[in-house]
């Protein structure tokens, strides 16, 4: 099935709106046959009045064997919140750690449930932590201090910094200019012209 043209234009109208079940069978169909590469040439020879953008993301976001969709379990949960902690909101590096999981699908789960979490979570720990900032003597109030400056509060989050950055079996994401900025000096790098 060709792209249909608009009168009077040379563009093509591709299809819009949901996928149906007969578009998944021919687009998982000819991935199987011809893998998942160039996408535009997937979307016109698989027979899908589709833009390769599209099929792309289809694929990727439900159609994969190895996609995990449903629900995410506390586990999952406490590791988005964790890294979300560290990496912001970088949903595919986030995603990159929970294997069968998407970037997308991440970051919905974050919107719609874990911020929300989040939000309630820092009202709850700000009125608390005014009454128990305010002990009722001086021993108590040297103890919280110490917690404090010691960093124990937090005991309950562990994280290997080391092995979270360790992208040895992964590419480079195009990052290399990171590694020439940082080989440069200060003089160099103000009178470098990029």
């Amino acid at each position: 099935m060709a792209p249909k043209k608009v009168e009077g234009s040379s563009r093509k109208v591709f299809d819009k709106g949901a996928w149906t079940a007969e578009e998944d069978r021919k687009l998982g169909e000819y991935i199987e046959v011809h893998g998942a590469k160039k996408w535009k040439t997937v979307a016109t020879k698989s027979g899908l009045n589709r833009c390769g953008k599209s099929c792309r993301l289809r694929w990727l976001n439900y159609l994969r064997p190895n996609i995990k969709r449903g629900n995410i379990s506390d586990e999952e949960e406490d590791l988005i919140l964790r890294l979300h902690k560290l990496l912001g909101n970088r949903w595919s590096l986030i995603a990159g750690r929970l294997p069968g999981r998407t970037d997308n699908e991440i970051k919905n789960y974050w919107n719609s449930h874990l911020s929300k979490k989040v939000k309630q979570k820092g009202k709850t720990t700000a009125t608390s932590s005014v009454e128990e900032s305010m002990p009722s003597t001086s021993v108590e109030m040297v103890e919280k201090e110490r917690e404090r400056v010691d960093g124990s509060g937090d005991a309950d989050i562990t994280f290997d910094v080391n092995e979270f950055f360790d992208f040895s079996t992964e590419g480079s994401f195009g990052l290399e200019w990171v590694n020439e900025v940082l080989e440069l000096d200060n003089a160099q790098w103000l009178t470098n012209e990029r």
